[in-house]
């Protein structure tokens, strides 16, 4: 048994690791944050984005970018420095957090460069950034509800992994292919959305609408039913703004606006990945403080 000064002790050890921690990666943020803010200087990129011809979209849609950025990779710091404060069966949920929004913004800061260079929304970074967060977000479910609360049932042969990795590529593949204009909009939209129905079937429903072909809620911890109704939350209304943006998409001519329609759907994207990415990752960290807490007890 430790006593109160051993504890002390391993206490102010940790959190001087934590301060570490937390200062390296603010420094080495800031080392690549600084070059992007000095672009905004650039006056060939101040009269571009100060052009009103498209009523301020330009600067909107430059400014999320910026904000998605530098928000997502805030968060990484964030979940990094919080991993050694939970209890270690929620690190994994804490390391999967932090790589969703540590992969969002590497890819943030490449579809802000195609944008200040070019002045196009790039479908294909976002994609690549998609193909790889999605699944990690669909995976981040059974690692903080814990293994014992996840069921053998089956879906088309799958269980709860299979359905929602399939779900997630089913969503971002045909999501993909109607963008780029490979397909139909309208049928790429439904397809996309049998993969997130798929997920959905998995996970379950907020607000005891549905429990989860592959969740027992009666063996999810007390601390931790609030957090998983809130990623539930999250698939089910938080995802509703990604066809949104899809349907402002040029190639899948939905919504016809011209100009202004790539910018409609990069507004949408970058709000929904900021409110998503960051969220999930937020409301699955107070999951796991409270479940630590009473482990502490």
């Amino acid at each position: 048994m430790l006593n109160h000064s051993d504890t002390k002790l391993r206490s102010l050890k940790l959190n001087r690791r934590n301060s570490i921690l937390f200062a390296v990666l603010m420094l080495s943020l800031t080392a690549v944050a600084l070059p992007v803010a000095a672009e905004t200087t650039n006056p060939a990129t101040v009269e571009w984005l100060n052009d009103g011809s498209n009523d301020g979209l330009e600067l909107v849609t430059f400014f999320l970018f910026f904000v998605g950025y530098i928000s997502m990779g805030a968060a990484f710091v964030f979940f990094m420095s919080e991993r050694s404060n939970v209890a270690k069966e929620y690190r994994t949920t804490m390391t999967i957090s932090a790589l969703i929004v540590g992969i969002a913004a590497f890819h943030y800061y490449y579809m802000r460069g195609v944008y200040v260079d070019h002045q196009v929304v790039s479908v294909e970074y976002r994609y690549m950034d998609w193909i790889i967060t999605v699944p990690l977000m669909a995976l981040k479910f059974p690692s903080l509800v814990g293994k014992d609360a996840i069921t053998d049932a089956k879906f088309a042969g799958l269980g709860f992994t299979g359905i929602c990795f399939t779900g997630a590529l089913i969503m971002i593949g045909f999501g993909y292919v109607g963008e780029a204009g490979l397909m139909d909009g309208y049928l790429a939209l439904i397809l996309g959305g049998v993969g997130w129905a798929m997920i959905m079937v998995a996970t379950g429903l907020p607000f005891g609408l549905y429990d989860g072909l592959g969740v027992d809620n009666s063996k999810i911890k007390d601390e931790l039913k609030w957090s998983t109704d809130a990623l539930r939350t999250f698939i089910l209304v938080g995802w509703i703004i990604y066809p949104l943006g899809y349907l402002f998409s040029p190639e899948v001519d939905i919504i016809d606006i011209g100009a202004k329609g790539e910018l409609w759907m990069g507004i949408a994207y970058n709000i929904a990945d900021m409110i998503n990415k960051i969220g999930f990752g937020v409301v699955a960290w107070m999951g796991a403080k409270k479940a630590t807490e009473a482990l502490n007890a």
